[in-house]
């Protein structure tokens, strides 16, 4: 997919804490294993994912991670840049689709601009590595390709609520500009808490 989506990921997923109030148990130590992904839009379309890799497997939750990855956008991403986010967990060997729970699971976001603003609001610098290799980190980006080479990340510890841990998941990215689908990704995984 593209940068947009890939940052996205990595700071909201990756790099920020996940904050809910989700009444119920908080797990704040995982494991995430068997992470793989797939583009799953149009050979045709504008953004692509091209390389994603992630080590060690496991990765600890907290802990620390190596990451590179590439991908390219034939178009400008501007505010409003929506995503379709469709998370799924497997039960009893079918996939469930989890619902949308405080900004968390299965959602729409109508601007994943304003969300990338959020974390890095206009004048703070992009957080490294994405400053060290000149990577935007905030709309718009420019059609082109971009690459983050083999970085080293810092998972902190994540409050993840008691329903999003332990099991396999799914979860399938659309990331769509004046209702057209730019891009789209799917990256599966499973989640061990302890």
């Amino acid at each position: 997919m593209d940068k947009v989506l890939l940052l996205t990921l990595v700071l909201v997923v990756f790099i920020s804490p996940v904050r809910s109030s989700t009444s119920g148990l908080k797990v704040s130590t995982a494991q995430l294993l068997g992470f793989d992904w797939k583009n799953c839009g149009s050979p045709e379309a504008p953004a692509v994912l091209k390389t994603l890799n992630l080590s060690p497997d496991p990765v600890s939750i907290p802990g620390d991670i190596q990451a590179s990855a590439s991908g390219s956008t034939s178009v400008e991403l501007a505010a409003p840049l929506a995503v379709n986010v469709t998370l799924e967990k497997e039960v009893a060997g079918f996939w469930v689709r989890i619902p949308c729970v405080e900004e968390l699971g299965s959602c729409h976001y109508e601007d994943a601009c304003d969300l990338l603003t959020q974390l890095v609001p206009p004048g703070q610098d992009c957080p490294e590595p994405l400053r060290t290799y000149g990577l935007p980190c905030r709309c718009p980006f420019k059609a082109g390709s971009y690459s983050l080479p083999l970085s080293d990340f810092s998972l902190p510890i994540m409050e993840l609520p008691s329903w999003l841990t332990n099991g396999n998941y799914r979860v399938r990215g659309v990331l769509g500009m004046q209702d057209k689908e730019l891009g789209c990704l799917t990256v599966s995984l499973s989640l061990r808490s302890y």
